[in-house]
């Protein structure tokens, strides 16, 4: 049941058609997990918030550096030299003070990745590299919940949804690459739309509105203004969701 004040706060949203206070109510009632609380993390976190998931959970190992600031929002001058989940702790609990914060300072890694996730009804991917993804995206489809990909390089970003059983998952897409973890460039406001455009597929997966980004990539490139969108199709020989997947376990 929503509050009175639930019922102001999110009035807007809710008089979307299909919305709702049956949408709000489930929004209420999710559990979604962010991998990472840097550029991608931080205007997932706050939308996701502010729109009244009702629990967040957020992990990352990594403190608060200066370099970080020209893109991850949730955290501030003050901030540096401090753990970056406890900066967006604080943020979106003053941003959201009706929702549920939860954090954890460990790395992600194959062996921490289930207990991490929990019971989650998403994971957000907001990690800087390949095979953390690669762990998460494997973790999503383990527990059949769906798997919210972005990444960003410079002026230019990409996202697309994963959904166990219905569509193409990460490693489909990149064919078990190995890129190595590196420094790369990036503008602030591009993981600021990528990380956008991954709340609104949790919020359109959580109330059932509208297409998600199933077997599809969604190609951002700001210098163009251009969005290009390419078909993923599942591989049936897929180490994370095709046939070899059961022959790993």
């Amino acid at each position: 049941m929503l509050t009175e004040k639930e019922r102001q706060k999110y009035d807007r949203q809710m008089m979307i058609y299909g919305f709702g206070e049956a949408g709000q109510e489930k929004l209420k009632k999710a559990r979604i997990f962010i991998g990472g609380a840097g550029g991608l993390g931080s205007p997932a976190a706050i939308y996701l918030a502010a729109a009244g998931i009702g629990t967040l959970r957020i992990a990352d190992h990594d403190t608060v550096e200066l370099s970080n600031l020209n893109r991850q929002i949730l955290h501030w001058e003050e901030d540096a030299g401090g753990k970056k989940v406890a900066s967006a702790a604080a943020k979106l609990s003053k941003l959201n003070p009706d929702i549920k914060i939860e954090t954890t300072a460990e790395k992600i890694t194959e062996a921490n990745a289930s207990k991490l996730v929990g019971d989650a009804d998403g994971i957000v991917d907001a990690v800087d590299n390949l095979p953390t993804r690669y762990i998460l995206n494997r973790t999503a489809i383990e527990k059949g919940i769906p798997f919210f990909h972005g990444a960003v390089y410079g002026f230019e970003g990409r996202a697309m949804t994963v959904v166990p059983g219905k569509s193409a998952c990460l490693n489909c897409l990149y064919h078990n690459a190995r890129v190595p973890k590196e420094k790369f460039p990036v503008i602030g406001v591009t993981p600021a739309v990528i990380g956008c455009i991954q709340a609104t597929e949790v919020i359109k997966y959580l109330t059932g509105l509208g297409e998600l980004l199933i077997n599809r990539i969604l190609n951002y490139d700001a210098l163009r203004m251009k969005f290009t969108e390419f078909t993923i199709m599942p591989d049936p020989g897929c180490e994370h969701c095709g046939k070899a997947a059961g022959k790993r376990k």
